[in-house]
């Protein structure tokens, strides 16, 4: 008897969980902020049709700097951010922003430029140096300067090459709107470094029309460099350093900061990316045959 009590009250439970989700689901579609390098490589549109087949529960991407994603779900704006800088991601846990971070993949950084390199950085191991030879030579730069866990690396690595820097703030547009951020950039910079305040793949673009240097991530290169016809007329210059790696985590909204969030279906979400299933579909995306993420879950075949 006690068997069959214990047996229903589980059914019940599911039952009810089920049907939670559906009530949440039904009120609108999961809204997910995430950096642009997660739309960028086309790993969204890879995974994202999976998990709704799988559920039934729409996901509304909106891609920007980790910086502008992080505060949308500060404000209660989405459900979710997946996101690419860990101490920010750590924090926005700590402040009661988000209800727990769950580590989902990593790639990691790498430093573009022109073929013909004139700071002659090709080959170089250790990205501080490489960036001290650029600012050395003062060789044309284009920063995302967007506040994205990409642009905050580049600080660091400016940081981290000794070159003096300027403390400063500016008024950037992101998404539709304007925001005042705060940046260090290399001080004396003003022929030389050009901040854009875009996303990775505009930067890479606009890197590309003046044969500069710039920083990107992995995924979002390979995307640009073989994942389209026109490809990209630069190439990886610097990279396996590993002060260029780069962890993304996936952070649902805490309801009990922002009670109004589709938790249930957010939850749903983080944890299917980090289930068997979804580390699998991240190991297996491939931009031209080569990987752009690593599952942090489970090994991946190479």
């Amino acid at each position: 008897m006690m068997k069959r009590f214990i047996l229903l009250s589980l059914i019940g439970a599911v039952i009810l969980t089920v049907l939670h989700i559906e009530w949440v689901c039904a009120q609108g579609t999961l809204k997910m902020s995430t950096t642009t390098s997660t739309e960028n490589s086309g790993l969204l549109d890879f995974l994202l049709p999976e998990f709704t087949r799988e559920t039934g529960i729409d996901v509304r991407v909106l891609a920007k700097g980790t910086g502008a994603a992080l505060r949308d779900g500060m404000d209660g704006n989405v459900d979710i951010v997946f996101v690419h800088d860990r101490p920010r991601e750590e924090r926005f846990v700590a402040e009661g922003f988000g209800a727990y971070r769950l580590p989902v993949m990593h790639n990691d950084f790498v430093i573009l430029g022109p073929s013909e390199d004139p700071a002659g950085i090709k080959g170089l191991r250790e990205a501080s140096a490489a960036m001290k030879k650029i600012y050395e030579n003062r060789s044309k730069w284009i920063s995302r300067g967007d506040d994205s866990g990409t642009h905050a690396k580049e600080q660091a690595l400016w940081h981290a090459a000794g070159a003096p820097m300027i403390i400063g703030s500016r008024v950037v547009t992101l998404s539709g709107q304007s925001k005042t951020i705060d940046q260090a950039e290399p001080a004396s910079s003003a022929d030389w470094y050009v901040s854009i305040g875009q996303g990775m793949g505009k930067t890479l673009t606009f890197a590309e029309e003046k044969q500069a240097y710039t920083l990107a991530d992995r995924g979002t290169f390979l995307q640009y460099k073989y994942g389209r016809d026109q490809g990209l007329d630069l190439e990886i210059l610097c990279e396996g350093d590993p002060e260029l790696f780069n962890p993304y985590g996936i952070i649902p909204v805490s309801p009990e900061r922002h009670p109004h969030v589709q938790f249930a279906a957010a939850e749903r979400l983080a944890k299917w990316l980090v289930s068997p299933r979804g580390q699998r579909l991240i190991g297996e995306y491939r931009i031209h045959g080569l990987q752009a993420f690593f599952p942090d879950t489970i090994a991946s075949e190479p």
